[in-house]
């Protein structure tokens, strides 16, 4: 699957950034979050872990032109983005969470705002497929609540949506997202 995955962006980064803006091919590359502290409950930062996760994603992006950062409010998703960010010297847009469908929506729009370029997700468990339904890829499960390590790749363009999902960073505990349904 990673081999696939590297076929694919290595495609695409041939294929250049101008031919993304004639094209107005979308490469929407979608992260769940990474490892979050159990405290504070409401807006937890990331643990060391998470960190490192965060790190690895600005490790395995490197050779893809991210041009737009779209993230939540909340402190783990823009801790998440932070180092590729800020290494990258972009503002990450902020959306709003909301109830899943509006907010799928709202970063729909975000995303769309964005054709021709390659744009960076961080959202959450239950968001990252809600967002890539909304795109028009296919409808996915929510993320297990043990899963962090998941990368997502979209290419919109020419009215179809093809996805490749592939990982990043340490293993997450449950890399096949086989968690029982109470965990989702």
């Amino acid at each position: 699957m990673t081999r696939r995955f590297f076929l694919v962006l290595a495609c695409i980064i041939l294929a250049g950034a101008d031919a993304f803006a004639q094209s107005k091919t979308t490469l929407v590359i979608l992260v769940r979050h990474a490892e979050k502290a159990a405290e504070p409950a409401a807006d937890p930062s990331l643990t060391e872990a998470g960190l490192a996760r965060a790190q690895a994603l600005v490790g395995v992006l490197a050779n893809t032109r991210v041009e737009a950062v779209i993230t939540t409010e909340l402190l783990r998703t823009r801790e998440t983005v932070r180092p590729l960010a800020e290494a990258r010297r972009l503002t990450p847009e902020i959306v709003h969470t909301d109830a899943r469908d509006a907010h799928a929506k709202a970063v729909a729009d975000a995303v769309r705002a964005h054709a021709g370029q390659a744009v960076l997700v961080v959202g959450h468990s239950n968001t990252i497929p809600a967002i890539i339904a909304a795109l028009g890829g296919p409808k996915l499960p929510d993320i297990c609540d043990t899963q962090y390590s998941n990368l997502f790749v979209l290419v919109v363009g020419e009215g179809r949506a093809d996805l490749v999902v592939s990982s990043y960073g340490a293993p997450s505990a449950d890399p096949l997202m086989t968690c029982p349904r109470s965990l989702r």
